[in-house]
């Protein structure tokens, strides 16, 4: 009986154990079917609905992931071998840049406002456009990656790599494998302007989107600039450029207190803003940055505007110059500059240039900013030729093309310019006598990088303003900014020094003599005079026939 019972019970047991499985398993098949139901963003909890409908697409035959791209195998054929200089190809340090994986993660530099602010979701998709000439293969692939990685999928159309004549083909080909990624290849040296337009010419998308080829892309760059030019297509913009240094390629955040400016020499810098300015951004620090210029190298356009406007001028050689000529375009022609702080992207800046310019790098440069100072400078452009007055000898070719089309497009004035965008640069006027270098032979007047009361001295004349810029006021002052020639002591031999202007020195006045080529001090009637230079400096002494007396400026606006 007992053993009957045992048996029945394991009966039972079995029973309500199939049972339990039985009900078990249909809730589990219910569930799945529950949660194939779900939308595919609410599935995946920390992956982008717009990644994941991507990586469902069907890429073209021959075409893969970024994420699949053989970053060894493609780097690893150009790498720096044992023994040779890792500066010498590209002017940065190969080697550690070769070190770097293609999507590493770069410091988020944007201001805490930046990531809290949403960005319209109707944008328009860009083109991005990146020319190359020789440029290593690890700092081009990371460009490449970052636009892709750190970029809204359906914001970004393609990016046409535009291959200027490189040594190897093949660099710039095998990136093609990856997606979105279109090559173009000169079948000769072209340049910086007329490779850019050919990329731009190629471009599908209604906005351009204009790279250099180092470059790393930071979080959500792309969307403030696109919504920039959405609301207003005469908006060229540009992003806050971070710096990639060159030595170690550690990324580090840039102010975002500057502006693009120039000299007289019209050689692109970073202006700090004023100090009004900067109380002014104080309630709204991300507001757009109006800027008289761009870097050149990185910014966003309307395709239709960027065509209406005279897109590149494309008598200008290899690079340099572009950024002014086509800045001084958008703003004299009814557009405007703008930075956008919440758009950071990181450049790798270098100290020289690793590839060869035809007649010289100081020859092409010359060539190039006449030509923009010829066509939109007006009167203005004396200036400039006062401050680099070798450039006069540099041939410009013919500008009647881009002179034709300022007329057509009936852009505004120079002085316009000035006075509305960049009122911050100092107009040589009715105030100046004189402007530019002060020479003496091969030598100029040159204020060593010195400041308030230290001396000045001569050195090889460079022809690019700076340090050896100076005027000639009315007034009968010797200035360089806001720093004027001083006599210490009225004896001869007597130290210059630099000291903040004051309007009724007598210490400060000084008249040219003898057909402008002398510089006298007033109060003592002694010269300026160079023969202690390497002893000290510059000193006054009696006036005398000596050629270390003779001083002319390169420009004398009243004779």
């Amino acid at each position: 009986m007992r053993r009957k019972s045992r048996i029945l019970l394991c009966f039972a047991f079995l029973w309500l154990l199939g049972i339990a499985y039985y009900m078990y398993s249909g809730t589990s098949v219910s569930r799945k079917e529950d949660w194939n139901e779900i939308a595919p963003e609410k599935k995946s909890s920390g992956v982008n609905g717009e990644e994941k409908s991507q990586n469902l697409e069907t890429l073209p035959p021959g075409k893969v992931r970024w994420q699949d791209f053989d970053q060894d195998a493609y780097v690893g054929v150009t790498a720096v071998r044992p023994g040779q200089d890792a500066y010498a190809r590209n002017k940065f340090n190969q080697v550690e840049s070769d070190k770097l994986r293609m999507d590493r993660s770069v410091p988020d530099t944007r201001h805490d406002h930046c990531r809290r602010k949403p960005w319209r979701v109707d944008l328009p998709a860009t083109s991005v456009v990146i020319t190359f000439h020789n440029e290593a293969r690890s700092a081009l692939l990371r460009t490449i990656i970052s636009v892709l990685k750190k970029s809204p999928v359906h914001l970004v159309k393609e990016i046409i790599l535009v291959d200027d004549y490189s040594d190897n083909a093949e660099d710039g080909a095998l990136l093609g494998r990856i997606e979105k990624v279109r090559v173009l290849r000169n079948d000769r040296r072209e340049g910086l302007m007329r490779s850019r337009v050919k990329g731009a010419d190629a471009a599908q998308s209604k906005v351009l989107t204009f790279l250099d080829s180092h470059c790393e892309c930071n979080e959500r760059w792309l969307e403030p600039l696109l919504e920039r030019v959405a609301e207003d297509k005469t908006r060229v913009v540009s992003p806050i450029i971070d710096v990639i240094n060159m030595d170690n390629f550690q990324y580090v955040g840039a102010s975002a207190d500057l502006k693009g400016g120039f000299d007289w020499n019209l050689v692109f810098k970073w202006d700090y803003m004023t100090p009004e300015q900067r109380r002014a951004r104080q309630g709204n620090p991300i507001a757009p940055i109006k800027t008289p210029m761009i870097a050149g190298g990185l910014f966003v356009m309307d395709k239709s505007y960027f065509e209406e406007l005279g897109k590149y001028d494309m008598m200008m050689d290899v690079w340099g110059g572009e950024n002014l000529e086509i800045s001084f375009r958008v703003w004299q022609c009814g557009g405007s500059l703008e930075i956008i702080p919440c758009s950071r992207v990181g450049h790798v800046f270098r100290k020289q240039h690793p590839y060869t310019f035809p007649g010289g790098s100081g020859t092409v440069f010359a060539r190039n900013t006449r030509r923009a100072a010829e066509v939109w400078m007006d009167e203005y452009k004396n200036f400039y030729y006062a401050a680099v007055p070798s450039a006069r000898n540099v041939p410009f070719g013919n500008i009647q093309s881009r002179v034709e089309m300022r007329r057509k497009l009936n852009c505004k004035t120079f002085k316009w310019y000035l006075e509305n965008v960049y009122p911050e640069l100092r107009v040589p006027d009715h105030q100046d006598i004189a402007f530019g270098a002060l020479q003496q032979g091969t030598n100029c007047l040159d204020t060593l990088g010195h400041f308030a009361d230290g001396v000045v001295g001569v050195y090889e004349c460079h022809n690019a303003g700076g340090n050896q810029e100076w005027a000639l006021t009315k007034d009968k002052s010797v200035k360089h900014m806001d720093l004027c020639l001083t006599v210490v002591d009225r004896a001869p031999g007597s130290l210059i020094k630099l000291q903040g202007c004051r309007e009724n020195d007598s210490r400060q006045k000084w008249e040219q003599i003898e057909n402008n080529s002398k510089l006298r001090h007033v109060g003592s009637n002694f010269c300026l005079d160079s023969q202690n230079a390497k002893n000290g400096g510059l000193t006054v002494e009696a006036c005398s026939p000596s050629l270390s007396q003779q001083w002319k400026f390169s420009l004398n606006l009243q004779q």
